[in-house]
């Protein structure tokens, strides 16, 4: 018989966390590591010739690093 694992839903949640209000708050260690894994499966599926695939890790990557560059420009402004 195969056993499959559930991944915990810590591992599902976006880095936005919603808040009481119309302000959700930014998870800065879930989007940290969100991008940290995104470049590591880039990694990963380049050293495999998916080539496809790594760049759509590498846009993740980006993203994440954008949304915290983002956050770090607002918090400077505050």
């Amino acid at each position: 018989m195969h056993h499959t694992t559930v991944a915990s839903a810590s591992a599902r949640t976006p880095a936005t966390l919603p808040t009481t209000g119309n302000t959700p708050t930014l998870d800065t260690v879930a989007l940290h590591f969100e991008a940290v894994n995104a470049c590591a499966m880039a990694r990963w599926y380049a050293a495999r010739h998916q080539h496809a695939a790594a760049a759509r890790k590498s846009v993740q990557a980006l993203t994440a690093l954008r949304r915290l560059a983002a956050f770090e420009r607002a918090e400077a402004a505050a």
